[in-house]
Order: structure tokens, then sequence, then C-alpha cells
């Protein structure tokens, strides 16, 4: 039993759980929890973010990148309310993320005093625990509880701490139950959903795995169940990494972040085997389709699509009971049309990759960054059009970690997630990918990578335009208004704000500063790079429909699409020529 103040045993807490690094931005509400954290300073960093929105999304994207949780804090009234937009990107993505939250003295509270709020109430949607400490002494205990119940549930727990609370001093002893955050033992599945399983593929003509983010960790199992049964696999963006992305079988995604070999295949299975995830697209996927849906919350089962059979199982343990049935599938022509059809759209993305004659593709500084990525590197990616660009070229072929805001969707996800891979992977290189419109967002905490010497590659893929809505005002006819942006100078900015900056225009540009910035971190370079990539206007290809088959769409509606954008269809065949070429008529 030790003296200390309460702020002080919160941060002791949070070091008993692993905690090693915490965001922020003080104030008056919690200077007692700051102070806390300056007399533990040798065990857990603090890190001083330009925005608590930065602080909170960094949380987050440390949960995604680790399984660990992240932990931010914001002080009372605006301090609280910067922090939601990270915490619902942790709420709908299932992260563990703690959030302390500072507030008013307990005699200032209910008296309309500055900056205080019914902090409560504005945390009861994002939370799975929410809690106002009463006592001094409580709070370790709240902590605790916070921290098993953020791990045990997948999500958000808000501590609110009355800045008179954390002064006190208080008599602290550290809790002695273990720190258990996950069950490590393997499930035993029912023999029947096994049985009827292997029925259900083996009566399939065209079974497909579509694996999301409940079996990111399992790449081994998956992997081997995918070779087992020569079944292709998909995943779903957020689950990107769980089969190696140049594994033979992977055969990319679908929807707008999607690929060719994705989409036909959606068009041609007729068994899906959904694994771990809550997809919100499904509900477009073709409805003649049967999908066996495997979840181990029985809440997400036929959530967002309706399924045939239903199996409430750990996914992995699940895949492992099919394995260990020592049952197989012919390679027949269905898998490898799919794995044909995928290597012909990489083909065609490399191509992409080296024609800079009409301006600057994405696709050549996705292919530097490829070519240049180390086996345990990060990739915060943020969102809009860059997440395309994200998905289809970074490699996720050892032990890389990816991150984005899924379900959330939130700009300016890039920036933040670069800090949190340099903090919670510093064996790793992080990269973060943004487009101009979420980069200007969370720009200023440039000048927190510099502060904590985080040599974090930012590129910026820069058109002067959110290209993702341009896109859907295309769509929908509508006249093309607040799309456009106004551009800026991101290597002069990035200089100002105590980085090392690049502009980049051409492929010959890509790759002398890509060669620079390979000498830089040789030299062991502290500094935030930032690479201004100026690209081209054009839409990237549309794959959320992609009329490609002359079959089920017609040779006009063929023809206008490869047209548009520049498709030799002798080189890209759909998946359904490839098929029919080999006797697989369907």
């Amino acid at each position: 039993m030790t003296k200390m103040i309460a702020g002080q045993a919160l941060v002791k807490v949070l070091e008993d759980w692993g905690v090693d690094h915490i965001y922020g931005v003080p104030g008056g509400s919690i200077n007692h929890t700051v102070e806390g954290l300056y007399l533990e300073k040798d065990k857990v960093k603090y890190i001083q973010v330009r925005h608590e929105e930065v602080g909170a999304i960094a949380a987050s994207a440390d949960a995604k990148f680790t399984g660990k949780i992240g932990v931010a804090f914001g002080s009372a009234g605006p301090g609280a309310t910067h922090l939601f937009n990270g915490l619902y990107d942790a709420k709908m993505d299932h992260v563990p993320v703690l959030a302390l939250v500072g507030q008013v003295p307990q005699e200032n509270m209910n008296t309309n005093y500055f900056q205080e709020m019914d902090e409560g109430p504005m945390f009861s949607d994002v939370a799975v625990y929410n809690r106002t400490v009463t006592t001094a002494e409580q709070i370790p205990y709240v902590i605790n509880q916070a921290i098993r119940e953020a791990y045990r549930q997948n999500g958000v727990a808000v501590v609110i701490l009355p800045e008179d609370l954390t002064t006190k001093e208080i008599d602290y002893t550290p809790a002695k139950t273990p720190k258990i955050v996950k069950n490590t033992y393997s499930q035993t599945i029912n023999p029947d959903d096994v049985q009827n399983t292997l029925k259900m593929l083996k009566e399939a003509k065209h079974p497909l795995v579509y694996a999301g983010r409940g079996l990111l960790g399992a790449r081994d199992v998956l992997t081997k169940f995918s070779e087992q049964f020569n079944i292709p696999v998909m995943n779903t963006v957020p689950a990107s990494g769980v089969i190696s992305t140049d594994h033979p079988n992977f055969i990319g995604t679908f929807g707008r972040l999607g690929s060719k070999s994705g989409f036909e295949a959606l068009q041609h299975t007729d068994l899906i085997l959904f694994i771990g995830s809550e997809f919100p697209f499904a509900r477009f996927w073709p409805e003649n389709v049967k999908i066996i849906d495997v979840n181990n919350n029985p809440y997400d089962i036929g959530k967002t699509v309706d399924v045939d059979y239903a199996v409430i199982a750990d996914a992995k343990s699940y895949l492992q009971a099919l394995i260990n049935t020592k049952e197989t599938l012919p390679a027949g022509v269905w898998l490898k049309a799919n794995q044909e059809n995928k290597a012909n759209w990489d083909k065609w993305l490399d191509k992409l990759a080296k024609d800079d004659s009409d301006g600057l593709n994405p696709e050549t500084v996705t292919s530097k960054i490829a070519e240049m990525a180390g086996p345990n590197d990060t990739y915060g990616v943020d969102t809009g059009n860059v997440t395309e660009f994200g998905v289809r070229g970074l490699p996720m072929n050892h032990n890389q970690r990816f991150a984005l805001s899924g379900l959330f969707a939130t700009m300016g996800f890039g920036l933040p997630a670069g800090l949190a891979g340099a903090l919670s992977v510093p064996e790793g290189q992080a990269w973060t990918l943004s487009g101009d419109g979420g980069f200007s967002m969370v720009a200023p905490d440039l000048i927190t990578e510099a502060r904590y010497g985080l040599p974090v590659v930012n590129v910026i893929l820069s058109n002067e335009r959110l290209g993702f809505i341009y896109y859907e005002q295309v769509a929908s006819k509508q006249h093309l208004y607040g799309v456009d942006l106004t551009g800026a100078d991101w290597a002069k900015v990035a200089e100002g704000l105590g980085g090392i900056g690049f502009t980049v225009k051409s492929i010959k540009d890509v790759n002398e500063t890509f060669d620079k910035i390979k000498e830089l971190q040789a030299s062991g370079n502290k500094k935030p790079i930032v690479v201004n990539a100026v690209i081209k206007q054009d839409d990237p290809i549309a794959t959320a429909f992609m009329p490609l088959d002359p079959k089920l769409y017609g040779q006009d509606a063929v023809d206008a699409y490869a047209k548009k954008y520049h498709i030799d269809v002798k080189e890209q065949p759909s998946l359904g020529e490839i098929l029919r070429a080999q006797g697989d008529n369907d």
C-alpha cells in the first residue's frame, strides 16, 4: 500500500494493463490526471496532440494495429466533445478504447459553472461502459473495470473524472487479479455445423470465402482452409491482411473499394462462406446465392444479409474444425479461373503504375510504397478515393498491419493512424496515405510527429477535389457543388511544421523522391516526411458494378465501360468468359 494522488494511481492501473502511451490535451479539469502522467512519465509516455480528435483517432488506430487498448483523454466541455470522432470510429469497428474525460470539481457540478456539462448522457451511445467516479478511492477500481469492459465488449469505455477527486491522496494497492483480455482456448464446434457445412460445400459448384475482421490473427488457418478445400478468398476492407495479398487464392474485395476479380466472383458464386463480419454492403450481393454466416455474436448473424445457414462460433476454431476433417474439394476450373482473373487485374494495375502520359496515377505511388515496404510496416489509410488506392495497392504479405476508419469512415484518419503506427509498432516503418481533403483536417498534428521524433512517411494524393463525393454527385446527376478544394503546398506545410517535404508530379519525381526517403531512413532520420503527390483528377475505376461480360450485360455496355476506363477487353476478359473458355458454362 502506497500513498499517492488518485491521478497517479490511475496511471499505475494503465501501466498494469500494459499501456505505454496516452494521447491528450491538458485542461483545467483534468490537470491532476496530467500530474499523474508526469509522476509516471518513465513508464507511460504522454503524447501531446494538437486536437483531442487526433488523440482519440490515434487511440482507435492503436487498437486496430495491435489489439491492445488505446487510451486518450480530454478536459471538460470542448475537450470532451472533441473526442467523439475517434470514439465512434472505435465503437463502429469494435476495438477497445479508454477515454478519460475531465469534469469540473464536484462542488461546481450542476451550478452552470465554466465548461461544466452533464457529460454522462453525452457518452451513453458511444460507450459500452460509462461511469462518473464519485470518490477518489474508487478511481483505480473504476479504471480497472473500464478496461476490462472495453476488452470484453470490444468497444469504448468512458470514465469521467471530477478534478477535485484526482487531486486527493489515497492509499493505493495494485489489484492482484490477472489482466486477462481475451479467451485463448480453442472453442468446441458443434459437429452438426461442421457436417452441414461440408455438405453445402460439396453441393456448391462455385463456393467462395468472404472473410471479415473476426479472422484477423488467423491467417495460417484461413490459408490452410483455402488451400485444402481449393476455395478462393475475398475479404472485407477492414480485414485486409487476413490472407496474404499475394496468395494466389486471394481475389480481392467487393464494392467501391474492390477489384474486378472480386466483383465478378460474386456474380458467379453459388455459395458464400461469410465468416467473422457484419459487412454492411453484403445487402448488395446477388440474391440467388446461398450464404453460410459464421459469427461469435448471434446479433450479427443475418444483420446485413439474409442467410441460409447460421453458425454461432469462433471463426478460427470453426475453420480449424473443417480442416481437421481432412476433407477436400478438387482444384477445378472455378479456382483456376478466379486466379487468372485476379492475375489479369494485377497486371492492369501495374500498367497504370507505369504510365504518366496523362498525369501521375495514384497506382505509381502505391506501387513505390509496396516496393519499399518492410515486413512489419503499418499503413494508416484515410477515407475517400484514397482508400480505394490503398486497398488495391498496399502489400499485406508479411506482418504488415493495416488500419482505416471502416464503418464510421471519418476523414482525417490517416495522420493520427501514423502516430499510432510509429508508437505501437516501432519495429516497422509507419506509412500514411491520405487525400488532400482528409489530410487538411488534421495537418497541424504533423507538429506532434516532429515533437516526438516519429519519422512517419505521410503520402498525400492531391487532386484538389473531394473525389469520392464528386463521383457520387456525377452518378446521381447532381450539380457539382462543394466538392472542389483549394489546394495547398503540402511540402512547404511540412517544412513549416517541423518535417521534410517533397512534391511529386511524375514517375521520375516519384522514383527520385523515394530514393531520397530511403537515404533519410538509412541515415536515422527522426523527422516526419510528407510526399505531396499531385495526381490527375480522373475517377478511379468503378468496381461496384463492372459490366464486362457480354453474355450478362450485352456488348454495348461492355464497350462503353471499357472505353471509359481504358480497358483492353482482350487483356481483361471477364470471369464468365474465362470460365466458359475452360468448359464451365455456369
